[in-house]
C-alpha cells in the first residue's frame, strides 16, 4: 500500500490534532507547530551550508527536539493517547554546554552585532528570529491551552545558541562581526 502525500481533508481550511480535534488551519496551536516546522527548515539551511563542522551533531540534535516540540504542539492535551517523546533537562543543558564551548573561543561582546558578517552567520540569524516568534506563540498559546513550560525555556534557550552558534561561524570564517554603532 503506498501513502499519497495529499489527503484532501485540509480543503475547508481545517486540519486534525494528533487526537483528532478539527480547528481551523489558522488556530494558535497550528500556527505555532508551523513555526517550529519553519524554524527546523532553517536549521537545515544553516546544517547545509557547513561541512565538518562540529555544529552538525548538535543541529542534528536540535533538529529532532524540533519534531518532538512540533508533535507536542500538534497533540491535543484533553484527546491524544499518541505516545510523544519528551523534552528532557538535558536538552536545555546540551545547548547550554555547547553555547559555554563556543564563549570560550570567542572573543567578548562588547556590544550589540547586527546580523551579517558572512552567509552562514546571517541563516543563523534569520532562525534565532523565527525561534523567537515560535517562542512568542509558545508563550501565547500556553495561555490558553495546556503547554509543557519546557518547550518554552528550550526554545528560549535555543535563540540564544543560535545567536552565539552566528558568532562562531563568523570567528571560524576568519569573517568580521558586525559591531552596532550608533547614531547619536
Amino acid at each position: 500500500m503506498t501513502f499519497k502525500i495529499y489527503t484532501k481533508t485540509g480543503d475547508k481550511g481545517e486540519t486534525s490534532l494528533i487526537g483528532g480535534t478539527r480547528v481551523p488551519k489558522y488556530h494558535l496551536r497550528i500556527e505555532s507547530y508551523g513555526t517550529i516546522d519553519e524554524l527546523n527548515s532553517y536549521i537545515g539551511l544553516i546544517k547545509d551550508n557547513l561541512s565538518n563542522n562540529s555544529a552538525l551533531p548538535i543541529l542534528n540534535e536540535i533538529q529532532d527536539r524540533l519534531f518532538t516540540i512540533g508533535s507536542l504542539l500538534a497533540s491535543d492535551p484533553d484527546k491524544s493517547k499518541m505516545k510523544i517523546p519528551d523534552l528532557h533537562e538535558s536538552d536545555i543543558e546540551l545547548l547550554e554546554t555547547e553555547m559555554d564551548k563556543m564563549d570560550a573561543e570567542l572573543p567578548e561582546l562588547k556590544s550589540f552585532i547586527l546580523p551579517g558578517g558572512h552567509a552562514i552567520a546571517s541563516y543563523c540569524h534569520i532562525a534565532r528570529c523565527v525561534c523567537r516568534r515560535a517562542e512568542r506563540l509558545v508563550v501565547q498559546l500556553s495561555n490558553e491551552s495546556e503547554v509543557a513550560e519546557i518547550i518554552q525555556i528550550y526554545l528560549n534557550r535555543l535563540s540564544d545558541y543560535l545567536f552565539v552558534l552566528s558568532r562562531k561561524i563568523v570567528y571560524d570564517f576568519k569573517a568580521t562581526e558586525i559591531e552596532w554603532k550608533p547614531r547619536m
